[in-house]
């Protein structure tokens, strides 16, 4: 069995509204799911209004550094609004605002520990990538919830062979929380045979570079990869646009260098 055969691609759209989502298999919108999930109305609708409510304000915010300075000077802006509206839909503790207790849940993390609970209870090894150094924070809170033992590689990570070691033994921790930085590339885990993206990157390359963690020599099992995207979104919506301009995904990413190749176009398409 060739390493296309037992790649599995499989994308899941976890919603921040009261509509179904989208499962995309193989890049192709081959089949409908329903994600039910376990967050309660009030919670998905306390989300969702506080994603419109940065929005918003990020286009207001914007439009005004846009029309002082001009698109091209105004890229340290852009970034910063289009990572607020990605820390929303990750989590909106990323945000780091005042009153935490005041935020509402959210909607992916619960759909994440679904996910995990169903995927480890199934025997399954599972590696999980997040960019957010907070939000890999987060998820092993989660995990812990779960009572889901799980090792952590993040950029201060000393002991990356004795981590790697653990999780390659048949009987070590079920999850490997990693850092897409940190741990993209130079990792051989065949043990897995799961892979989840809760906050994707989306730059292909370094998206299947850190999937090709699992889909090293040694492996024998078919790998599943899923990638956490809230629908109706600026993760959809970057999503979508990559194929057609990869760089206005890169700028969206925090490539400030690209951020000027970014049109009026494709800036109004983005914050829609």
């Amino acid at each position: 069995m060739n390493k296309i055969d037992m790649h599995f691609n499989l994308s899941i759209l976890f919603i921040l509204s009261k509509f179904p989502v989208l499962a995309f298999f193989n890049h192709g919108l081959d089949a409908l799911a329903c994600h039910e999930g376990g967050t309660d109305d009030a919670s998905l609708l306390a989300q969702l209004g506080l994603y419109n409510r940065i929005l918003k304000a990020a286009k207001a915010e914007i439009q005004g550094r846009v029309e002082e300075v001009g698109l091209e000077k105004s890229q340290m802006t852009i970034l910063a609004a289009l990572t607020r509206l990605r820390q929303v839909c990750c989590d909106p503790r990323l945000l780091g605002l005042p009153d935490a207790s005041a935020l509402p849940s959210s909607a992916k993390l619960d759909a994440f520990k679904e996910l995990m609970a169903d995927a480890v209870g199934s025997g399954r090894k599972v590696l999980v990538f997040s960019q957010f150094v907070e939000m890999q924070k987060l998820l092993g809170d989660a995990l812990n919830e779960l009572k889901i033992d799980f090792l952590w590689l993040h950029g201060g990570t000393k002991n990356r062979e004795e981590m790697v070691a653990q999780f390659q033994t048949k009987s070590g921790p079920p999850v490997f929380l990693i850092s897409l930085k940190a741990g993209g590339s130079g990792l051989t885990l065949t043990e897995a045979d799961t892979v989840v993206h809760y906050d994707p990157w989306w730059n292909p390359a370094v998206e299947d570079q850190a999937a090709d963690r699992a889909h090293r020599i040694g492996q024998d099992k078919p790998v599943f990869v899923y990638r956490l995207v809230a629908r109706d979104t600026v993760e959809e919506r970057i999503l979508k646009l990559q194929e057609r301009k990869r760089s206005l995904a890169e700028a969206a990413l925090g490539e400030a260098d690209r951020a000027a190749a970014l049109t009026r176009d494709d800036l109004l398409a983005l914050l829609a």
